[in-house]
């Protein structure tokens, strides 16, 4: 057996070895302890690039002990490999961050442990080549984020937030366990990759139970609508640690599905199931977003809508997108998180801008029929190079124009400059292009590692047309705001979007979050 397969292994083994001894130093000022954090996660970094070239040179890999359901199995393709260095860099990103930002902190040895110890656990997650392996991988970094999210315990919001997270998180697991169950009973092995290549056969009832609670486990992972609100409140946490949940540990909903893609692709009502609740959690959390002052708290909102869109990609079958949208996503929300501090001063530095173009009704319906043309001539060329053209991926790619036609309609705006209109232009041309740049880059990158996209039936085509009406009707909207901004309508629904409609509120009540930390308050003021 080749050794490099053990060196991706030993790389959480190195983190866990110095988080032990972090553990033991708890308390400020832990001497080299910060310095040997960084190089742990380096080191690690180090071992996933070598294990990570050779097996794209020669193919997967896997290091295995044991069998049936004691299998212990860790596996490197181009999908865990890829996982692994995305982990492995913020990871090491994030730790070199807190060497200054958690400097001098009560407990500062006890969250550089518990921080690389999260760190190992994720990465054993995305190298899983077995159930038992990746479901105790889920279960360990739960436990350990939930430390991370209480490391302030004095404060009320912090431990309500922690609570919602186990709870969400918890149910989580046990969705994850019994699908594991039912695998082991339909396919009798525990190996993620026979259990892929045994789901080209057919799925029978206990298996399509199976998926079904796979997805239901990778919505409560990914924070999907409408339990996404213990992921806005996690603001409690130091910011190295929102960096690591919204960058990583986020995506591990994203991760369950994209490797075991061939199973949930078996089953139409399971890709239904994520089309559905990701794009509606796309939208809410897009939607919320724009109304929050807070940089941090916007960040939290980008998130769930980044993760909507993301089981959105999985509904369709664009796997390699949605694996590419994990790798994007991560190194964005990893800088936005960690230089969150200065956002502030950079805005209030930035000179500014004169008088906004408001675009009237006829300007925006311009903008949209332009980014929509631009789109389709972009959509024919790349089809006339051979890049994929499956209705899924140009109503994904209609969905993302969208956006870009809101800024459009900035342009060509009556009252907008001439300069201001060519960039607009510019920028939809741009987006449209890089769509179809990345995804022809993605697919030569994972598209022989991942199944293709299905061929659509009338379901797929009734949620595409529902997908793609229901994305222009909201962006059509947000374009046409700055129209009707001043109507008390208008204040009246900014306020209940600015409270997520106040969903998170009766998760609160249900769970009794609002009662323990009143009471908590009222104990401590006596």
């Amino acid at each position: 057996m080749s050794l490099f397969p053990f060196l991706a292994a030993l790389a959480p083994l190195i983190l866990l070895a110095v988080a032990a001894s972090a553990l033991a130093r708890p308390g400020p000022r832990p001497g080299a302890l910060p310095r040997q954090a960084e190089l742990a996660a380096l080191a690690a970094l180090a071992l996933i690039g070598i294990a990570a070239i050779h097996a794209a040179l020669t193919g997967p890999q896997a290091l295995s002990i044991g069998q049936g359901v004691a299998l212990v199995s860790l596996r490197l393709d181009a999908v865990s490999f890829t996982m692994a260095l995305l982990v492995g860099f913020v990871g090491w990103v994030v730790i070199r961050y807190s060497r200054r930002y958690m400097d001098g902190e009560p407990r500062e040895g006890a969250f550089h442990g518990l921080t690389l110890a999260v760190l190992a656990l994720v990465l054993v997650l995305v190298q899983a080549g077995s159930l038992p392996v990746l479901l105790a991988a889920f279960i360990g970094v739960g436990i350990g984020l939930r430390q991370l999210l209480l490391f302030y315990r004095n404060r009320p919001e912090a431990r309500r937030a922690a609570a919602k997270f186990s709870l969400v998180w918890g149910v989580g697991d046990l969705a994850l366990f019994g699908a594991a169950m039912l695998l082991w009973i339909s396919f009798e092995t525990a190996d993620l990759a026979q259990i892929s290549a045994l789901a080209a056969t057919g799925l029978d009832l206990s298996a399509r139970i199976a998926v079904g609670l796979l997805v239901l486990a990778a919505l409560l992972k990914t924070a999907a609508f409408p339990l996404h609100g213990w992921l806005t409140e996690v603001m409690e946490a130091p910011t190295p640690v929102s960096a690591l949940l919204h960058a990583g540990i986020i995506n591990a909903g994203g991760v369950l599905l994209i490797r075991l893609a061939d199973l949930v692709q078996a089953s139409p009502g399971a890709m239904a199931a994520l089309v559905m609740a990701g794009g509606i959690t796309a939208l809410f959390g897009a939607v919320v977003m724009l109304t929050q002052s807070a940089v941090k708290t916007a960040l939290a909102w980008s998130t769930v809508a980044q993760m909507g869109f993301m089981l959105l990609q999985c509904g369709l079958g664009l796997w390699p997108l949605a694996l590419l949208h994990i790798v994007a996503h991560s190194l964005y929300k990893a800088h936005a998180f960690l230089s969150s501090g200065g956002a502030v001063r950079a805005v209030a530095a930035a000179r500014k801008p004169g008088p906004v173009a408001v675009p009237g009704l006829r300007a925006v319906g311009r903008s949209f029929m332009a980014a929509l043309v631009l789109y389709a001539a972009m959509a024919w060329v790349f089809a006339a190079l051979g890049a994929p053209k499956n209705p899924q991926a140009l109503a994904l790619g209609a969905m993302l124009i969208f956006g870009v036609a809101y800024l459009v309609a900035q342009g060509l705006a009556d009252s907008a400059p001439a300069a201001l209109t060519r960039r607009m232009v510019t920028a939809s041309g741009a987006a449209a292009l890089a769509y179809f740049g990345f995804h022809a880059l993605a697919s030569l990158a994972w598209g022989a590692h991942l199944p293709a996209t299905p061929q659509a039936g009338a379901l797929e085509w009734a949620l595409i047309v529902l997908a793609v009406l229901s994305f222009g009707l909201v962006a059509f909207a947000q374009a046409l705001f700055p129209l009707w901004a001043h109507h008390p309508a208008a204040a009246g629904l900014r306020v209940h979007l600015a409270n997520g409609l106040y969903l998170n509120a009766i998760l609160d009540r249900l769970i009794g979050g609002f009662r323990r930390s009143d009471a908590t308050q009222a104990t401590g003021e006596a």
